[in-house]
């Protein structure tokens, strides 16, 4: 089956735009990748979508790759490139040198490479870290305080459970006993029940024999 061409244009349909932009891009980097395995090439790939995401695919370092390019355009310039390609390496020096300065102060912040630096600058950085580590206390404590009032709620809990427990076994303490002096006094009913006498039931039986007995003689 031989394969549609398919005519380079805009595709208007967003959806089958996007699905066509993912597709690509993936085909895209997978061939820089065998380019730059297959040859020993040093690849960089920038892509920004229509959304502005950005892509990138870089065979060794991307900051290496790119400061090797700006070099390369400066030396190109020396023998008259055309200005369109002087601005582009004009962007990528600045690019470069603005993430440089980024990298130093960060680096700065964080005590390193301070030589060189004057009053001004050191009182600026320590403004700086002294800001930085009033934000850092504030959100310590803010989640230190939400950790404390977690504790105290879950306290609270268990100091219910405990009182709710403790009640009931109460009420079952209580119908215990209950049950246990009812079977005393069911065990105290039957010893005098069916089958005994009272003692005076049998003080009574005893005085009633004595009556029918032989009279009383007095000449006896």
């Amino acid at each position: 089956m031989v394969r549609q061409k398919i005519q380079i244009k805009k595709i208007d349909n967003l959806t089958s735009r996007q699905v066509t932009f993912s597709k690509r891009r993936r085909g895209l980097f997978k061939k820089a990748q065998e380019l730059a395995t297959l040859c020993d090439a040093e690849i960089a790939l920038i892509v920004f979508s229509a959304t502005g995401k950005l892509f990138d695919y870089s065979s060794s370092s991307m900051m290496q790759i790119i400061q090797r390019h700006n070099l390369q355009s400066e030396s190109s310039n020396r023998f008259g490139q055309p200005l369109h390609a002087q601005a582009g390496g004009d962007n990528y020096t600045a690019i470069s040198k603005e993430l440089m300065d980024m990298t130093l102060e960060l680096k700065q912040l964080k005590g390193e490479e301070l030589q060189g630096l004057g009053m001004q600058e050191l009182a600026r950085l320590e403004k700086l870290v002294e800001t930085a580590l009033g934000r850092v206390g504030k959100t310590k404590n803010d989640r230190l305080m939400n950790e404390i009032s977690k504790l105290k709620a879950r306290e609270m809990e268990l100091m219910e459970q405990n009182a709710m427990l403790k009640q009931q076994a109460e009420k079952s303490g209580g119908t215990r006993n209950a049950m246990e002096q009812g079977s005393s006094v069911e065990s105290i009913t039957t010893s005098y029940g069916l089958g005994s006498r009272c003692p005076d039931e049998d003080r009574s039986f005893s005085d009633t024999s004595l009556k029918l007995g032989l009279p009383f003689s007095s000449s006896d």
